[in-house]
Parts: C-alpha cells; structure tokens; sequence
C-alpha cells in the first residue's frame, strides 16, 4: 500500500514499525494456533537434518524453503481463520468454503514438502 508519498522506499523507522507487526504476528501465532507451533517444532527438528542431507546450498535451501513455505501459508490460513471467527460463529457457506481453502493451502504444501524431500532424498537409496 501507498503511504503518503506514494511508493517511495520507507524510512528505517517504519521498516522497524513493520518488524514489529511482523513479531506480533508470529507471537499472536504462536500463541493461538496449535497447528503453528506443531509445524514450528518440526521445521526446528528437521532443519539441522536438511543441512546435514543437503549435499549443496541449493538442496538445502530447498528442503528448508519448503518447509518455511508450510509456516508461510499457516500464517495466512490462521488470519482467514480469525478475520472470520471476527464476524461471529455462526455457520455460513462461504464461511467455511474461506476455512477449507486455507486449509487445502496448507495441506499442500504439506505435500509439496514431501515431494521436494523424496526428489531430493530417494535417488541417493539406489
């Protein structure tokens, strides 16, 4: 979004400002969302692991972007979510199409993680 002279480059002061909305976004996360803080744990779990498999930068930042992309699209599948819950609990249509979308999101991602780590990983068994 435009601030008030348009699209110039921000000022150090309010690339702090959007750092901190960034840190309590990941903090409102992390204390909110269940499914978050699971997927945290396993990304702090298997990222040594990716560094120590990933013969080159590039297969380890693949195996590691991948799983960041999941955290990534968690984060926005938890702001659909709470935006949403926002507008009261009562079932609606669109409602739930809005919450099942995110959650396909995410979900394949999910799978794109394990797809990225089977290329990565599978031709090294034979």
């Amino acid at each position: 979004m435009a601030d008030e002279f348009g699209h110039l480059p921000r000022r150090p002061e309010r690339i702090l400002k959007a750092a901190q909305w960034s840190v309590q976004g990941l903090r409102a996360a992390w204390l909110h969302e269940s499914s978050f803080r699971l997927e945290v744990y396993l990304v702090a779990l298997l990222t040594p692991l990716a560094i120590w498999l990933g013969r080159t930068g590039v297969e380890q930042a693949l195996l590691i972007g991948s799983m960041l992309l999941v955290l990534s699209i968690e984060l926005l599948n938890s702001a659909i979510e709470a935006v949403i819950e926002r507008y009261g609990p009562e079932f609606h249509e669109l409602a739930g199409r809005a919450k099942d979308m995110g959650s396909a999101a995410v979900f394949v991602l999910m799978v794109n993680v394990v797809v990225v780590w089977a290329c990565i990983l599978l031709p090294r068994l034979h």
